[in-house]
């Protein structure tokens, strides 16, 4: 499959840990409203070997160009997949947006003074769950409180081989990018994101959210989305 001059891009949304693709629903209720040609990764959350394999199949189903759009973990997945010919450009959701030989592991190990602490259990077999009694108050504090039950409930175990998992060549140097910042971010602080995005040369917005903000705040983040594929279309 080649790609087309002038086409439009289609969208392929990329889940962090803990969660699963069905989060995109209300990102990609509008998004298909509008037009687009929308799929959504479900990632095995094992290694990132394994997550950036799952992405690039789905990529690779699409007839044209794609915009890779990833939450939280699905940062580093997307720079990793994003080295595909076939990806035009980058969007990252309060997202993990590493340099080359980075990984989650190495952004995280030394938190600023004051930064919250995300409430993360011991490791059980390779795998890493949060605390469901803090989930609501960590991860979406902006949601009501029975979807952040349902949530903390059907958590999907993040594998420790994903988290350390490091970047080769982050495509964000090659291609271009656009990032939303949570200003109300309790997972990856809102002064992080914002030195990655710069990092990036992202295009940025910043919207008070949570971490879920991709759920509590779809509009803005499905506005960004489709302001990066008007932004590519009109690219190529």
């Amino acid at each position: 499959m080649t790609q087309q001059s002038g086409s439009t891009p289609a969208i392929v949304l990329v889940h962090g840990g803990f969660v699963d693709g069905s989060g995109w629903e209300p990102v990609y209720t509008i998004l298909k409203r509008g037009g687009h040609t929308v799929r959504i990764v479900q990632n095995p959350t094992t290694s990132l070997a394994d997550d950036v394999a799952a992405t690039r199949r789905v990529v690779a189903g699409q007839n044209g160009p794609v915009i890779l759009v990833g939450h939280s973990y699905g940062g580093v997945v997307i720079t990793e997949a994003g080295n595909d010919p076939k990806v035009a450009g980058l969007v990252y959701i309060a997202a993990f947006a590493p340099d080359s030989g980075e990984s989650v592991a190495s952004l995280i190990k030394d938190p600023p003074p004051g930064a919250p602490v995300p409430p993360i259990l011991p490791s059980e077999d390779g795998f890493l769950m949060l605390d469901p009694a803090k989930f609501h108050a960590s991860f979406a504090a902006d949601l009501d409180a029975q979807r952040a039950e349902f949530m903390a409930d059907s958590q999907v175990p993040w594998g420790v081989n994903a988290l350390g998992g490091a970047i080769t060549e982050a495509a964000w140097k090659a291609k271009p990018s656009w990032y939303l910042v949570a200003s109300d971010d309790k997972m990856i602080p809102p002064p992080a994101q914002r030195f990655m995005s710069k990092r990036a040369g992202s295009t940025v917005v910043e919207v008070v959210g949570s971490h879920a903000i991709y759920e509590s705040q779809p509009d803005a983040v499905a506005a960004l989305i489709a302001k990066a594929a008007e932004a590519v279309t009109l690219l190529r």
